[in-house]
């Protein structure tokens, strides 16, 4: 995963050394998990395409990622939508505000700009994005 972090992050913002920062990634999603936060990893062809956490207890999703090779499939569509089942009452993210890619997902998949900061790593600008029930359209995003 953190191979798969490291190549999703290089292709999405080349300019930053994320290969400097997988020691961070791994502590990072190792708290999240004693947290109790829910890591699903979805694959293609019998290899990890990506992974999304979700605290279901806050509706927050800290970490998306998808690899460059697999980016266009639908992966992403599906563990957004797996996150959404997972906290059927609204999902919480933070993204980065120069990542037009993210962003446009984002959008396609009803969250909505409710905020702004700074990211504390990078000290880029990042939006608040939030997803309630019903604001997309969809009533049923299960996946199963």
């Amino acid at each position: 995963m953190l191979d798969l972090w490291v190549a999703a992050w290089r292709a999405a913002m080349p300019e930053i050394d994320f290969d400097a920062r997988r020691s961070w990634c791994a502590a990072h999603l190792d708290a999240l998990a004693a947290a109790g936060a829910r890591v699903v990893v979805a694959e293609l062809a019998g290899t990890v395409a990506g992974f999304v956490t979700v605290d279901t207890r806050r509706g927050h999703v800290d970490q998306l990622a998808v690899h460059p090779e697999a980016q266009g499939s639908g992966v992403a569509d599906r563990l957004i939508a797996r996150a959404k089942v997972l906290a059927p009452g609204g999902l919480a993210l933070d993204v980065n505000a120069v990542n037009g890619r993210a962003r446009r997902f984002y959008a396609r998949h009803g969250f909505r700009t409710v905020g702004a900061g700074v990211n504390a790593r990078s000290g880029l600008p990042t939006l608040t994005l939030n997803w309630r029930p019903g604001e997309d359209g969809s009533t049923d995003p299960d996946i199963d």
